[in-house]
């Protein structure tokens, strides 16, 4: 071989690497708007488990990047703002109002959201059907079970009176909630009482004002920063002899005597399902929201024996878990 010749040979394989590197594909980034503090390993596993059954892994075939209010609703706008500067590929939500937030900051990214509401109500889908646009997701309705939610607790609780309400003033949705809850209890004949809270020192102030008013039933409105206090308000409400229904099975599990509502982990999962579909070219227009078929009622029979509370056998008969 000639000198020339081998010397153009060599120079052509050192430009191999740098050829098949310019070739790799980019990884997609997801951006993910919530509203409060994530701190349930359970569900951000479920949404990662969602993408990876689709084909898509955290860290090797997509990047998940979060951006958390901590509570702070009126931050969403600009994180949401920040995620479409970031240009994302897909952004993923959680509640109605970081949904929202998301769809005021672009109509060419897609957007999945993960919420308990009415996403046609709430002005994010035209039907459930057809959502059109750049919006869909799952929705898994907590905030419209209330009514069923208060009838449970009303019937392990009988003696319970007022029923008390925990809700976050900062989430727009909790007016709906109220009003719809009200309607329920007039038609159950019982009275209810309405704290309000939306940060740490609050809930201990809401719990201060229930042993003075000796309130001994609390139900606890659907809301991410609500959820991602479960723990301390399931500890107070231990701590003061007060029943609590959540929305959701963590609810329960934190503590609470009872929870309702559809199982999230699953919600969270089909949400991740839907992103990976959008990440290979489908449009979120043309994916219907995803509805729950199946709501869980969880009983923590540990916090009712804690309590001094006997359940009575027609709820026991209608629970789906029993944790004891």
């Amino acid at each position: 071989m000639r000198r020339r010749d081998f010397i153009t040979l060599l120079g052509a394989a050192a430009a191999w690497p740098l050829a098949a590197g310019a070739q790799q594909p980019r990884v997609p980034v997801v951006g993910f708007l919530q509203g409060a503090d994530y701190d349930d390993r359970i569900l951000t596993a479920a949404l990662r488990l969602g993408l990876s059954q689709s084909g898509f892994v955290e860290g090797k075939s997509v990047t998940i990047e979060y951006r958390d209010a901590h509570g702070q609703y009126d931050r969403l706008p600009a994180l949401a703002e920040e995620l479409v500067r970031r240009q994302v590929a897909v952004i993923g939500t959680v509640t109605p109002i970081a949904a929202l937030a998301a769809k005021a900051a672009t109509t060419a990214i897609p957007i999945v959201f993960t919420l308990g509401s009415d996403p046609v109500k709430d002005g994010l889908v035209a039907s459930l059907n057809q959502p059109g646009g750049n919006v869909t997701g799952v929705t898994f309705f907590g905030n419209l079970l209330d009514a069923k939610r208060l009838e449970l607790l009303h019937q392990a609780v009988p003696m319970a009176a007022p029923i008390a309400i925990l809700l976050n003033p900062n989430n727009s949705n909790a007016v709906f909630e109220l009003n719809d809850t009200e309607t329920a209890a007039r038609a159950l004949g019982l009275q209810l009482f309405v704290v309000r809270a939306s940060n740490e020192r609050e809930i201990d102030a809401a719990f201060a004002t229930l042993v003075q008013q000796r309130v001994m039933a609390l139900l606890v409105f659907a809301d991410q920063y609500l959820f991602s206090r479960r723990g301390q308000i399931a500890l107070l409400a231990t701590r003061h002899a007060i029943a609590t229904s959540f929305n959701n099975r963590d609810g329960a599990a934190a503590g609470g005597l009872m929870s309702y509502g559809a199982n999230l982990s699953n919600a969270y999962r089909q949400a991740g399902i839907y992103i990976a579909r959008i990440l290979k070219g489908e449009k979120p227009a043309d994916l219907p929201v995803i509805q729950p078929t199946k709501f869980d009622l969880v009983l923590n029979l540990n916090t009712a024996k804690t309590l001094g509370i006997e359940i009575p056998l027609k709820i026991l008969a209608l629970a789906d878990e029993v944790i004891e």
